[in-house]
């Protein structure tokens, strides 16, 4: 079993409550909105990371982050950007089994036409009542279980 921790949507505030969740991933993949590199050197040091840029990741920090990554786990391929609505690839027909994206703050999990979407919500500061959450996929071979955890405020 492969345990891949997402985050998303830091703003800048990395809370401890979200990086005890993401203890014992064996990769990490943050979907933009970061805030600045303390927030990525902090996840790199609990596991292999893979962030991509988000609409506010505007700093020097942040140019050298991608707008997507493809990354393939084991039997399954994985493609990770900030907002959804740029998704400018058939993931189906690219053989993509999940989706990882952020931006709108709201936790999601939902499979169209085989292919699952993931967007782990905000871990950073809330926005108006939405949750602050984290996720995590756990895969086994093809097999791809999501989970979505809400953290305390």
């Amino acid at each position: 079993m492969f345990r891949v921790g997402l985050i998303s949507d830091t703003h800048g505030l990395l809370r401890p409550a979200a990086v005890d969740f993401l203890r014992g991933c064996q990769r990490i993949i943050h979907a933009g909105d970061i805030g600045g590199p303390a927030i990525l050197d902090a996840l790199a040091a609990i596991a292999p990371l893979t962030a991509v840029r988000g609409n506010n990741d505007r700093d020097a920090g942040s140019a050298h982050l991608p707008e997507t990554a493809t990354l393939a786990l084991g039997a399954v391929r994985l493609y990770v950007l900030h907002d959804l609505k740029a998704l400018a690839v058939d993931p189906g027909a690219e053989g993509i089994h999940v989706v990882v994206s952020g931006h709108s703050h709201k936790p999601l999990v939902e499979e169209r036409a085989g292919v699952l979407y993931v967007n782990p919500g905000s871990a950073g500061r809330r926005r108006f009542k939405l949750p602050i959450g984290v996720g995590e996929l756990l895969i086994d071979g093809r097999e791809v279980m999501p989970r979505i955890v809400e953290l305390d405020g």
